[in-house]
């Protein structure tokens, strides 16, 4: 049978992240991809102009009518918003005992735009989080969610402690937004540290590498891989994405998630 991987999020209208990465992942990936989306933006590769809520009404009759027929082996989550739509999520998760949940804490975008609301952090954390298997915060999430200041390895491995403490739940702090040669990523999970490295590669086409590395490693777990291997596996798969990429309207252009097709 041909895994089946869902993705929750929002959508992007210049189909560079969002919703619209995670099918493109999944197409490469070889899994059967589902979307709940939970709002709508305008934005393109420069901007994001509006984003718009979806009713929560919608937002369960899109999970009912997946998991009641098709069902799933994996799930992501990538830009939620609100308090509201991330407690309807956790709430539809434990309904229907999804497993292998990666939360990416989509928080501002790389326009500088605010992507999930001051009040929906604790949300995220005391509801989403807690029912997830991973969470892939960047630099600037990690010291939002730890309250720790991030200014070497030290303090990286300082808040993955201090996010576990919270969570209890494994933790993948990505690298790249550090200002070292190697953006190396830090897995925790609660007992051990793994280390995660990858070359940095120059280029401003970049746009979706969050979206594209959750859904990749839920995609990795949906075929049976364990975490250490599908966030090595998915690592791989977006430097490849990433040294393939190409411009695409005036701002950061998108990740190839389709390289690995011949």
């Amino acid at each position: 049978m041909i895994p089946r991987v869902m993705t929750v999020a929002s959508t992007d209208s210049g189909g560079g992240a969002g919703v619209m990465a995670d099918l493109k992942t999944f197409t490469a990936m070889k899994v059967f991809g589902t979307a709940v989306i939970v709002s709508l933006t305008a934005q393109n590769s420069v901007s994001v102009k509006s984003i718009y809520e979806l009713p929560l009404n919608f937002i369960d009759d899109q999970f009912d009518e997946i998991l009641d027929d098709i069902g799933t082996d994996s799930a992501k989550t990538g830009m939620l918003y609100s308090s509201s739509i991330i407690d309807e999520v956790a709430s539809k998760f434990t309904q229907y005992s999804v497993k292998n949940i990666v939360v990416d804490p989509v928080m501002i975008s790389k326009t500088n735009v605010r992507l999930l609301k001051d009040d929906a952090i604790g949300t995220m954390v005391n509801k989403l989080m807690k029912i997830a298997y991973l969470i892939t915060p960047n630099i600037p999430e990690a010291q939002i969610l730890s309250d720790v200041k991030i200014q070497d390895r030290n303090d990286i491995k300082s808040a993955a402690k201090s996010i576990y403490e919270k969570i209890g739940t494994n933790i993948l702090i990505k690298g790249g937004h550090s200002s070292s040669y190697y953006s190396d990523d830090l897995l925790y999970n609660g007992e051990e540290f793994f280390n995660f490295k990858n070359k940095r590669i120059d280029t401003k086409n970049t746009h979706g590498t969050g979206d594209t590395l959750s859904a990749s490693i839920a995609s990795y777990l949906a075929h049976g891989y364990n975490l250490n291997e599908s966030i090595k596996l998915a690592k791989k798969y977006i430097e490849g994405a990433i040294k393939n990429s190409f411009p695409m309207g005036k701002g950061y252009g998108p990740l190839n998630q389709f390289w690995v097709i011949k």
